[in-house]
């Protein structure tokens, strides 16, 4: 029967087909069925496999990012309670709203301590920030170079915050000699106690 010619060949007669028409048929089948069973059974399963491993390496990450946290917690709480006393000394550094008259008489008494001459001393409004309120204090002096160094000096040693802004230092002009000082000085008030009031 193997004289059958490849027109010939039919799946009626597919037991007659030559050996070699027959491996190449099966081969062809085989071929078939592994690309289908691998694109339909093993490709979902290795993308599955894909994003399983990315999850379990993000995962991995988180793990050792929060393992390094764990490892560090009583440092962080020791820092947390340092920063908290920190924070309890600078409010109290802070006047309340009693004690704001009396700084600015300490104000007041550094500069003429240091040698100066106040030509001005005007305290403004508050401006509430958010946790604190700022006292604006205009300030404008006459003096030697030295006793503003003396009275910056003077304001940095009292025992509530007092920071000086806008800073100009210009001859004053009825005495070469002598120098003016123009300055916002501004202290600084703990809002909590407003909120405790009410």
């Amino acid at each position: 029967m193997s004289d059958l010619k490849l027109d010939d060949l039919t799946l009626d007669n597919i037991g007659d087909w030559p050996v070699l028409i027959k491996g190449v048929v099966i081969a062809v089948l085989c071929a078939a069925v592994a690309f289908a069973g691998y694109w339909y059974l093993m490709k979902p399963q290795y993308e599955t496999l894909a994003k399983e491993e990315a999850t379990e390496s993000a995962k991995k990450r988180e793990y050792a990012q929060k393992q390094r946290k764990a490892a560090n917690l009583e440092n962080y709480k020791a820092q947390l309670v340092e920063m908290n006393e920190s924070f309890g000394t600078m409010l109290r550094q802070l006047p309340n709203k009693a004690e704001i008259a009396d700084l600015l008489v300490e104000v007041s008494q550094t500069g003429l301590a240091s040698g100066l001459e106040f030509k001005s001393f005007e305290p403004r409004a508050e401006t509430a920030k958010e946790f604190y309120s700022e006292v604006p204090i205009n300030i404008s002096v006459l003096g030697k170079y030295n006793e503003f160094g003396d009275f910056i000096s003077g304001l940095a040693s009292l025992p509530r915050i007092v920071t000086i802004h806008d800073v100009e230092i210009t001859r004053n002009k009825k005495d070469s000699n002598e120098l003016k000082l123009s300055a916002i000085a501004k202290t600084y008030r703990y809002l909590e106690e407003d909120a405790d009031e009410k």
